[in-house]
């Protein structure tokens, strides 16, 4: 297969970068949404960081403006149901150790965090309780049950600003998912920071590259009709650039998830978002 076109295609957009991204305000709910902040310190190459809803068409950005009309929100009640669910061999369900999901405001703003010197993202934690507490099995790291409950978490910081710890026992991690991050792999020898850094705003495959923010994760897309992960949407970067990917949950896609995450320092959840 001839690759050189797709190449010039994206090569070919560089001047334009930056430019496809609009200025719509996004409000959910009443509540109005940081999407677009000065860069923090750390991003190198970037002045002005964008949340991915700004480079989506009208009609993709509405559905993310009503809780009626997101269709994500078919699955957050899955979510809810999920959590109020006995499972396993010690008689629990999530809410019975977690009376009330609010509670959860502000963990998804943190994540992935160091806890006993590992590395651990959301689903981590999700699967550590049904296995350590209520004796059942983990749930698969993409899996609908999964992406259901942690977008049902994740709402529960919608508006607040992202704010991942990136110093002490989180830089290690940090410094390795910044070097995959710019690593270049797969038979189309390219890195991430090709597509959402050097040529975001490009129009690609009938869509705009955005900055890749994953401050709207679990994302419900269009294109699959399904809540999708962050580390299935890293999967799927890997195998469009004809990589081999790494494993959903390894240490490696929770480093990228990392150091993702502290790009978007200042953003606001966006959980359950709408892409295409």
């Amino acid at each position: 297969m001839n690759v050189k076109p797709w190449i010039a295609v994206v090569a070919a957009g560089i001047a334009s970068a930056a430019t496809a991204q609009d200025n719509n305000t996004l409000t959910i709910e009443g509540e109005t949404m940081v999407t677009e902040a000065a860069a923090p310190a750390h991003v190198e190459n970037l002045d002005t960081i964008y949340s991915g809803w700004r480079f989506r068409s009208g009609e993709t950005q509405a559905l993310e403006t009503d809780d009626f009309d997101n269709p994500a929100f078919v699955f957050v009640d899955q979510g809810i149901d999920l959590f109020d669910k006995v499972d396993g061999t010690e008689g629990k369900a999530c809410s019975s150790c977690h009376e009330n999901v609010e509670d959860f405001a502000g963990l998804r703003t943190q994540l992935p965090r160091v806890q006993d010197g590992q590395l651990v993202a959301m689903e981590d934690l999700v699967n550590d309780c049904r296995t350590e507490r209520m004796g059942a099995e983990p749930w698969k790291w993409s899996g609908g049950q999964m992406t259901a409950v942690t977008a049902l978490i994740g709402l529960q910081s919608r508006g607040m600003p992202m704010d991942v710890a990136i110093d002490g026992d989180a830089a290690p991690f940090w410094e390795t998912g910044k070097e995959l991050y710019y690593t270049r792999v797969g038979q189309l020898d390219m890195s991430c920071s090709n597509c959402h850094e050097d040529n975001y705003g490009v129009m690609i495959r009938a869509d705009h590259l955005s900055q890749g923010q994953t401050n709207g994760f679990p994302t419900y897309r269009l294109k699959n009709a399904k809540l999708n992960s962050i580390h299935g949407r890293f999967k799927g970067c890997m195998k469009n650039i004809r990589a081999t990917p790494f494993s959903e949950g390894g240490d490696e896609f929770k480093a990228l998830e990392l150091y993702l995450a502290s790009r978007g320092q200042g953003l606001s959840v966006e959980t359950p978002s709408v892409r295409n």
